[in-house]
């Protein structure tokens, strides 16, 4: 990555061993530049740090950090492992082909081996808060991650999320999205936890599918149903926000387009 050019952000790219994923894990460090050595930071950590750099987002937060519309924010994009549909997947149940069976790992990697690192490396000991986003499988990733560990993160950003997640399959006569979407079921089932606040992005030509036959599609369908469990849970309007993209598309441009106006939402000046 080339960021000599940049005024405000320093990208570092670093090689963890991880004992839980059984891989090298490659993650890219955006680090604010011009800092007192004592500034409190806030953290935000991206699924599928292998597609940031084709955004490109070094340039989109320099950007954003220089013209004054956001506060400086320490990220780390972690690349997605080959073996993804696994490792991104919901760490408490299988979909409905038996997926996700390292995501349970991929939860200890980020809470006890990642963390630990940029904190140790970085001799930052504390943030003021921590944060998640991904794309797609990767989005669902992080609304599971942050959703287990609330008691560690504030805001989780979703773009295209795959919240079609299931535990039945959609032909079988035995399939009910009310009841075997899992992300939907786990937040309905589960305690409120007011403190954290959402983000969602879908593109309206994210996907063409329409399995219930309603006219609006699947990607817009499951984002709006887990939005509406999510007000009726206690969140209000301030806690959750949705942005509909006209035209978008399930890809790097769409979420480069969408990307800003998350920064800003979480943290704008």
């Amino acid at each position: 990555m080339n960021s000599e050019k940049l005024l405000n952000t320093l990208t570092e790219r670093h090689h963890l061993k991880s004992t839980y994923l059984k891989r090298n894990v490659i993650i890219d460090c955006y680090v604010p530049m011009h800092l007192d050595s004592s500034a409190a930071l806030p953290l935000l950590l991206i699924n599928d740090g292998q597609d940031l750099p084709k955004m490109p987002f070094d340039e989109l937060l320099d950007t954003q950090i220089q013209n004054g519309e956001i506060m400086p924010i320490f990220c780390v994009g972690i690349h997605c492992s080959a073996d993804r549909k696994n490792e991104y997947g919901t760490a408490k149940v299988l979909d409905y082909k038996g997926r996700g069976t390292t995501a349970l790992m991929y939860n200890f990697f980020v809470m006890q081996e990642l963390l630990p690192f940029i904190r140790s490396h970085y001799s930052i000991y504390t943030f003021t808060e921590k944060s998640f986003a991904g794309f797609s499988l990767g989005g669902l990733s992080a609304l599971d991650m942050v959703w287990n560990h609330a008691e560690e993160f504030s805001k989780v950003g979703i773009f295209s999320g795959s919240l079609w997640w299931r535990d039945v399959d959609q032909f079988d006569k035995a399939f009910d999205e009310k009841l075997n979407r899992i992300m939907h079921r786990q937040i309905e089932h589960d305690t409120y936890k007011p403190w954290l606040k959402f983000f969602f992005e879908v593109g309206t030509q994210d996907e063409t599918n329409d399995r219930n036959d309603n006219g609006i599609i699947d990607s817009i369908d499951d984002t709006l149903g887990l939005i509406s469990i999510l007000h009726a849970k206690g969140y209000d309007r301030q806690s959750v926000a949705y942005l509909e993209l006209q035209n978008g598309r399930h890809d790097v441009p769409t979420w480069a387009l969408a990307f800003p106006t998350f920064l800003k939402w979480g943290w704008g000046r």
